[in-house]
């Protein structure tokens, strides 16, 4: 760690572009005012603030930004979060806005392709609170040279494939909600040749392909389920066990990726995920959440229900209400947890799993001692990876895995995407949200460098390669 930069309360340094021509950080927070905070990095040892962006004549949040070519995108979300987005588009030299464009509802990340000819948005269309008003999900590509003409594609086609996404582990379960309005897009990233982006839908355990010059999605590739049954998948799921205790259960973790970065190597893009875990939380009116103790168990499936059902086992693991009852009989026959407590390696192009961390993420974090593992998060979604992104330093591909509930990012050599090996921890702000990577080629110190945004302290640090 090379600088610490404290941006505000609760709610700032969300996410952070870096733009390589006026050597700034574009740094999200969202603290009461919206805005987007900027550093000068001229020396990343010694960042220098440089002024802010105010967000609220625009829209009601900026949820995400990205730089190319001297021009910042900010992903805004509406006045009221279920009307249509923006994004709106700033000079990094001057912060002139050059456009402002009209996406779907609630803009959760924007993403330049690398050749800068579009924009896209993964746009998640979540309900309001009281889930009377549910939008579409959607996905915006924004063409910059063409006026930045705007396409916005929902998941409507796909509505006939859906008893056949299911059976792979595709979830749709929001009340009285469409297809279209069940799918939530929350987080993108983009092939190298700029022709193909993955978004990740979370709340659904899925990956959507969209071909980007023809504007469309091209596929849905639905996720499955990990299996904590297994010892080498043991988790925790307790927070009344009086302990960090590992073992086997017969819950399943749905993935529930959030972020998702992807490398290319011979002939196969690679997907990283982020097993993050979420679920539809909005009482009085809907929530999937249980704690295992208030459900019923299938006497036939769980024998030892009475067993399981108590804290220091598994009576105090949320799990989903949304599923589990194969044989429709008003009990529980499988358990589904939210987030696999992972990363994961999926083949972009069929959606095929290649590697899981299975539990080395947290035994990492227990292994390093005081602070590294929350066990008050065990009976949710222990670590909770969030964040993840890749890069190359020197001639090695490294991941970085950020994960919420431990303050501490994953390092991992990726060299062979489908075996990735663990490097260290470093310790972090207090929930990391964004992470990115700055190549040395694009670094103001000529060293590749790792920014990390936490959105709960509100810091910003920067690592640099030694």
């Amino acid at each position: 760690e090379i600088s610490s930069t404290i941006i505000g309360a609760e709610g700032a340094a969300e996410i952070s572009a870096y733009d390589p021509q006026t050597k700034k950080l574009f740094v999200v927070t969202n603290t009461g005012v919206t805005k987007i905070d900027i550093l000068d990095l001229t020396n990343p040892a010694a960042p220098v603030p440089a002024g802010s962006i105010d967000i609220s004549p625009f829209g009601g949040g900026v949820n995400s930004v990205d730089v190319s070519n001297g021009k910042l995108a900010a992903a805004v979300e509406g006045f009221v979060k279920t009307d249509n987005g923006k994004v709106v588009v700033f000079k990094t030299s001057d912060l002139a806005v050059v456009k402002q464009i009209t996406v779907g509802a609630l803009p959760d990340m924007v993403k330049y392709t690398y050749d800068g000819k579009y924009i896209l948005t993964a746009n998640e269309g979540e309900p309001n609170s009281d889930y009377t008003v549910d939008p579409v999900g959607s996905i915006s590509i924004i063409r910059v040279f063409q006026d930045y003409a705007v396409t916005t594609v929902d998941f409507t086609s796909f509505a006939g494939q859906e008893a056949a996404l299911k059976l792979k582990g595709f979830r749709r379960f929001g009340p009285n909600a469409s297809f279209a309005q069940d799918v939530e897009p929350e987080y993108v990233t983009i092939s190298e040749n700029s022709r193909t982006a993955w978004v990740t839908l979370q709340e659904n355990n899925a990956i959507a392909e969209v071909n980007i010059p023809a504007r469309t999605i091209t596929k849905i590739m639905p996720l499955g389920f990990k299996d904590f049954n297994l010892q080498k998948n043991a988790i925790d799921p307790s927070d009344r066990d009086g302990g960090i205790l590992q073992n086997k259960w017969p819950v399943k973790g749905m993935y529930l990726p959030d972020a998702i970065a992807v490398v290319e190597k011979w002939g196969t893009p690679y997907l990283f995920t982020a097993n993050e875990g979420d679920s539809r939380d909005y009482p009085p009116f809907y929530s999937e959440e249980k704690r295992v103790k208030e459900i019923t168990m299938d006497a036939a499936a769980f024998p030892n229900a009475a067993v399981l059902r108590t804290d220091a086992n598994i009576g105090r693991l949320k799990i989903t209400n949304s599923m589990g009852d194969t044989d429709k009989d008003g009990d529980y026959d499988v358990l589904y947890s939210f987030g696999s407590r992972s990363f994961s390696v999926w083949n972009g192009n069929t959606g095929q799993p290649l590697f899981d961390s299975e539990n080395e993420l947290e035994d990492k974090c227990i292994a390093a001692g005081a602070g590294y593992y929350d066990d008050s998060r065990s009976d949710d979604k222990g670590v909770e990876p969030e964040g993840v992104t890749l890069g190359y330093v020197g001639n090695k591909i490294i991941a970085f895995v950020g994960m919420e509930r431990s303050n501490a990012v994953a390092i991992y050599n990726v060299n062979n995407p489908a075996q990735p090996s663990f490097i260290k921890l470093l310790p972090t702000g207090v929930g990391p949200e964004g992470l990115l990577f700055i190549p040395a080629s694009q670094s103001p110190s000529g060293k590749s460098l790792l920014v990390v945004s936490s959105e709960v302290d509100g810091t910003v640090k920067i690592y640099q390669t030694n």
